[in-house]
Parts: C-alpha cells; structure tokens; sequence
C-alpha cells in the first residue's frame, strides 16, 4: 500500500487528507483550528490592529502539522513508511519576516509586540498605498512585466507588503535575512531545505519563468533600499512544481510522526491545488473556488494579455500551459457577515428550533423568492474587489431597500452578487481571448449550498460539475505529493487517477437565466459606476472614517 498526505492551509484552519493511490481513495481527514485565527488585535498590548490589517501567528501553522498527520496516521492504522508523498498548499500571498534559519521574527522577545513581524496574511490590505506606487511606476517605465498582472498590482501580493514593512518597521526589514511565503517556510520548517516555488512567486512575487523578477533598475528607482531585494531578502532558487523540492529530515519526522527521507513537494497556492481533484487537464476548463474568498482559474495554450487579472504564469498549474487566475476578495465572508450582524433573533432561535444552522434556515427561506422578486442588487465588495477592478478600497453596496425587505431576500441578493461578480470575471476573459467552456467548482460552500450553486449556474448559463470532494484542496495536493515521489509521470496523470466529480452537475434553469441577465445588467452598471472613472465615492468615505479613527 502506498499513500500520499495532502496539506491545505486555509484563513482559518489547516486539513490534512490521507489517498490510498493504488484504488485513488481518500482513506480519512483531520482538521486544525488556529488558536490565534485572523489577528484584528495587537497579540500582545490587545490594542486594535490599523485597519485592512489581518495577521497570523506562525506558530499555528507548526502546532497544525504536529496535531493533524500524527492523528491521520493513527485513524489509518498504517506505518508512517507507507507514505511516500506530501504536498502542502497554503493561501497566498502569506509572507512573513524569518531569520537565516528560518526562525519567525515574531518568536522573538525583541519583535513580539510588533505587528509586522507576523504573517501577512493574503487578505492584509493596508499595503494598498505601495502597490499603487509599483504600478505607477511599471506605467511610467512601461515595463513589459505589468501586462502580465492585468495592469494593475495588488495590495495582497509579495512586493506592497515588503514595502509597507520596510516604511512602516524599518528595523524588522533590516532584520529580517528573508522574507518568505508561509507555504515555503512550512517546507522549510519540515525538510530543513529552504525553497521559493514557481507558482507563487510567479503570480505573487512578480516572477517570470523566462525574464526572472523586475531588473534592479527597477526596483531602485522604486526604492533604493530595495535596490538588490531580489536574490537577497527574497530568494531567486525558484522551484516547478512538478518535481520533489526536499525531503523529510530529522526535525520534521520528529514534528509530524513521518519518516525520515519521504519526499515533499513545493508548496501551491491553495486554489490552484484544486485543479487536479476537478480531474482537470487542459485548456478551456474554469475552476471556481468558492469559500471565504473566490478564485477563478483557467488556463489556455497561448499567453494573451488580460487586464484586471491576479496574473498569467507559464507552467503556473500544469507544465506546458499558461494559467490565469481571477477572483473575488470577499465570497463566504459575505455570508457570514450578513448572520453574525444582521439577522433578528428570532430568525436563529427557529433556527435553532429547527435543529439546523442559521445559513440553512435563510437558504431554505430564500430558495422561495422568485428570480428579481426582492428588487435588490449588491456589489460584492465587502472586501474590496480583487477582479477585474483590482481595488481593495471599494466596499460593499445593496441597492432596493425599502421597509418591506427581509433578511432573507438580502441573503438571497449576497449570494446573487457574488454570481454576478463571476460572470464579470468570466465575460472579461471571452472578451480577451481566452474561451470558458465547462465550469468546475470546489470548496466548502460548493460542497453544502445547491441555492448558491444553482444561482451560478443560472446567473451563467453553465452546467457547473461539483469536485466530489469535500477536501478538494487538499485532495488535488496529494497528486503533487505523490508526483514528488514519482508515482505518477505528470499531474495530468495523477488527475485523471484521483479526480473525482459528483454525478449530477448543476444544470441552468433558461427562464431563470432571462431574468438574470435583467438584472446583471444593472449590476455591470453599477459595477462601472462605483468601481470606475471619477466617482471615488467608496474611497471618501473611508478616508472619513480613518480621519474619525483617529
């Protein structure tokens, strides 16, 4: 019997899955809640973080791999030896500031009350002011670079972050040897081999498989302290992903119960390891990640430029193939929002009554509602807009209320918006050049919620398949892990093996489908209005509200 372990490192907790590759059957799962989760506060003063902070402690991410493979082993019954593979995916872009063995800064007396010696977590917007500043700068050098990106750089990637810690705590960038992705620093911490893979430094540290990182020319002109950052402070040994990037040492057996030598893959961005558990191969095939956040994937055999996007890497999910990735900053966290602020009491003691969850209740209540019955519409933006607009200032907006609106038709009109936030994504592509044919949908809200995912369907005109898996994530990671052993020649392979879908897709209710593109089509208006041209109505208000903060 061989295995392979995958390891999906989530916003708020981290699972592990266990495959039997000889029958591609997921044998058990563990979970791990982060103690600390989404740090809004100061760990240590307890005073409140600046605003579009979100941190993570390191140490949470150690104390998930030491809990979860020991208990997987122990559910399996099987000798550690058996496993021949890990893979490991982590949100991205995590960074965090470590010293030349790989120590977190943040594990230090000296850096323990500084909030920019933790993780930066992927949804840290506050770095917005920097990576406004690259990309006026990749304007105005015309570097051929920012094509890549959509024209646009984001506040949640590698550079704006550094930057902000260099300004904001100069002395945690002078003592920091690296600064690293948590993906690559976990491998480090169990293989002692410290690597950069290629999938997110390429769509999150501005990488490029053929003309390396932004020149030196660059970067000095940025800031001249960032002079040589490149090759220094972020490592340039940039890793594919098809290959074994280390090995279990010593400190990692003794860490996580595994045997000494077995091989580990570079880390991947979370999303993008779901690919292979949709079985997918090829070009034309859209992944939708929906959890907390959103991620849109496809790839396509030749590289067109597409604005508004997180990025376009060569071999940046499969070899031989560009892949393009979109996405919405604020998907699930709508959702949970919405019932933890704005739901009346007596909504979750029937709930409660009931024996099910809030969500249910209000899914069940809103499955009633016809198509455009509750006159609302919302922007997606609660977290800002990741794609096409790329703004992490812009905020949520409901449009239509009036004093017979329920709590169940604004649930509805949330899980609507971030449909129509899709189809923006997806009708930005087409009009690019880069065809969407079948849609293939994981995560743990595609797993659990027929309203939302029928709404996809309807909203887009597309059968969506569902990954048959409720740990896709993790479940695509173990082809890496297992494609890090040599147990399959590629991944196209591991895919075909190991991914799975549900039998019965998601198929678009036509009528349903007339009344969306209705309604779509004031959301696209709205969409252009606040998001943009002059109208920075989003930006002042919030501008207001930090005056008033402080």
């Amino acid at each position: 019997m061989k295995y392979s372990i995958g390891l999906d490192f989530g916003t708020l907790s981290a699972r592990a899955v266990l495959v039997d590759l000889e029958s591609s059957r997921e044998v058990c799962h563990s979970a791990y809640e982060y103690p600390h989760g989404v740090m809004s506060t100061n760990l240590h003063s307890g005073e409140p973080l600046p605003d579009g902070f979100a941190l993570q402690h390191p140490r949470d991410y150690l104390d998930a791999i030491a809990n979860m493979i020991p208990a997987i082993i122990s559910m399996a019954g099987i000798d550690s030896r058996d496993i021949i593979g890990v893979g490991v995916d982590f949100t991205s872009c995590s960074i965090l500031p470590v010293r030349a063995d790989g120590t977190p800064l943040c594990f230090e007396a000296e850096f323990k009350n500084e909030p920019h010696a933790y993780v930066k977590l992927w949804k840290h917007h506050s770095a917005q002011p920097y990576a406004d500043k690259i990309t006026q700068l990749a304007e105005l050098r015309s570097e051929p670079w920012l094509k890549r990106y959509g024209g646009k750089i984001s506040s949640e990637w590698m550079l704006p972050k550094i930057m902000e810690t260099l300004d904001k705590a100069p002395h945690v960038f002078e003592n920091a040897v690296r600064f690293i992705e948590a993906g690559d620093w976990l491998i480090w911490m169990m293989t002692g081999t410290e690597t950069h893979n290629a999938c997110m430094a390429g769509y999150k540290a501005l990488w490029n498989k053929r003309e390396g990182f932004p020149s030196r020319e660059f970067m000095s002109q940025l800031d001249p302290r960032l002079d040589s950052l490149f090759g220094t402070k972020v490592s340039d040994n940039i890793i594919p992903l098809s290959i074994k990037a280390a090995e279990i040492s010593e400190h990692g057996a003794r860490l996580t119960g595994l045997t000494l030598g077995t091989a580990v893959a570079p880390a991947v961005i979370d999303a993008h390891a779901a690919s292979p558990a949709a079985g997918i191969t090829g070009a034309g095939q859209m992944l939708l990640i929906i959890g907390t956040s959103g991620c849109n994937l496809i790839m396509s055999e030749a590289e067109h430029n597409v604005d508004g996007i997180c990025g376009t890497v060569e071999d940046g999910v499969y070899p031989d193939l560009f892949a393009y990735e979109a996405g919405q900053t604020c998907l699930g966290d709508h959702f949970d929002w919405f019932v933890k602020k704005c739901v009346p009491a007596n909504y979750t003691i029937e709930a409660q009554k009931q024996g099910i969850s809030i969500h249910k209740y209000l899914r069940e209540k809103a499955k009633k509602l016809s198509v455009g019955e509750s006159g609302l519409i919302c922007l997606d933006w609660w977290n800002g807009n990741r794609s096409i607009l790329d703004d992490a200032d812009l905020s949520g907006v409901i449009i239509g209320l009036d004093l017979r609106t329920t709590p169940e038709q604004i649930y509805r009109a949330l899980l609507e918006s971030v449909a129509f936030g899709a189809k923006v994504i997806i009708d930005h592509f087409e009009k690019c050049g880069i065809p969407v044919g079948e849609l293939f949908a994981a995560g743990g809200i595609a797993q659990k919620d027929e309203l939302l995912m029928q709404i996809y369907a309807d909203v887009t005109g597309r059968t969506i398949h569902i990954v048959d898996s409720a740990e896709a994530t993790a479940l695509g990671t173990c082809v890496y892990g297992a494609c890090a052993a040599g147990y399959y020649r590629s991944l196209a392979e591991g895919a075909k093996a190991i991914g799975k879908l549900r039998s019965t897709p998601f198929v678009p209710n036509m009528e349903n489908h007339k009344i969306y593109n209705l309604l779509f089509a004031e959301y696209k208006k709205l969409h252009d209005y606040f998001g943009t041209g002059e109208n920075n109505v989003m930006k002042r208000l919030k501008e207001i509200k930090n005056t008033q903060r402080i």
